[in-house]
């Protein structure tokens, strides 16, 4: 073990320690939780960042529309510089309302997009809106002991499983283990094409999943990319490592310039990008990252084609349905609240 291992292990138990605490005092009823009475659907992780969970509310918002139910999505707007409960608007922008929730709002603009920190208070002022979404999904609330959710899906990707990993900082866990057991669906995600039956088995023995989770993998899948020349790969997201092995296979001269995750641009920043995309001829980035690039002047400076790679995310169809999961919950869910809204005959 490497000295910043040694280091690292005693500071990953006191963080583990105050996560625990934390827990036994929702599980105590010490703090309070918010159940709300409208399908909640959320899409979470155990670990920071890099998982897939995007693409996955995207795929859940295409799935519910196709069923014909309105779709509500609630996110915290990580890194966003405003505060409280917000709804996207068409001012919105990925600095009032996030990155990830001004992707979901460009894409479908006929869903309600709403963050908000605290997710109890946004739910519940949802249930109040004229005319609410039959199901809210809820983007990276994993964590949210503030809300219980009727319908849990833990995403775990393919060559980080959690049950290899450890927690922050020794790790990249930020919750315990232990609290996968909250998940009703485990997706692994990002796994590779090749994936075999032994693979999925080897898997599957390591997560171990209770009798009622019903365990699923998945994979990205990147939209056509017409590349001319040597491109310049720029991206501000937790795991670039796939999208730069992607493009590296359609152009291995592929240059690459990674910011950390959420990054939000400095004018530094900006000279630096166009400085590099001189020596280049065209500009690579993801759908999230779009969202803050928008916000320079690179795209009007730069000169060269700015290429947005689409991700979508596919589920294989298992001995369960993951599709028929989530709509048999949502389907429940609103009998039981259309059921419950029904006042008792007189006797």
């Amino acid at each position: 073990m490497s000295n910043w291992r040694w280091l690292a292990a005693p500071l990953a138990a006191v963080y583990g320690s105050a996560i625990a605490i934390r827990h036994m005092l929702y599980d105590e009823h010490l703090l309070p939780s918010y159940t709300p009475h409208i399908p909640t659907v959320c899409v979470g992780n155990l670990a920071v960042g890099g998982t897939g969970k995007t693409p996955m509310v995207e795929y859940l918002v295409r799935l519910l529309q196709r069923q014909g139910y309105r779709v509500g999505v609630l996110s915290r707007g990580y890194n966003r510089r405003t505060k409280g409960f917000l709804i996207a608007t068409a001012a919105a922008t990925a600095d009032t309302i996030g990155d990830e929730a001004m992707q979901i709002h460009r894409k479908f603009p006929d869903v309600l997009v709403v963050v908000c920190e605290d997710r109890a208070t946004a739910l519940r002022k949802i249930r109040k809106m004229h005319s609410p979404p039959d199901v809210v999904l809820l983007d990276d609330a994993y964590q949210h002991r503030g809300v219980i959710c009727g319908l849990n899906i833990l995403l775990t990707p393919y060559d980080s499983l959690y049950s290899h990993d450890h927690m922050l900082p020794w790790g990249s866990l930020r919750d315990l283990p232990y609290r996968a057991a909250k998940a009703n669906i485990i997706v692994v995600t990002k796994c590779p094409d090749t994936m075999r039956p032994i693979d999925k088995r080897v898997v599957d023995s390591s997560l171990h999943p209770a009798s009622f989770q019903h365990l699923y993998f998945s994979r990205i899948q990147y939209g056509e990319s017409h590349l001319t020349g040597v491109p310049l790969v720029l991206t501000g997201i937790a795991q670039p490592e796939y999208l730069v092995r992607h493009i590296r296979a359609l152009q291995p001269q592929a240059q690459v310039i990674a910011f950390p995750d959420h990054h939000r641009y400095t004018p530094q920043d900006v000279d630096a990008v166009l400085r590099r995309a001189e020596n280049c001829d065209c500009i690579v980035t993801t759908e999230k990252d779009m969202q803050r690039l928008a916000m320079t002047d690179i795209p009007e400076r730069c000169g060269k084609p700015l290429v947005v790679v689409p991700i979508t995310l596919t589920v294989d169809t298992e001995a369960h349905s993951f599709d028929e999961d989530v709509l048999t919950y949502v389907r429940e869910s609103l009998h039981k609240q259309s059921t419950a809204d029904i006042p008792p005959r007189n006797q």
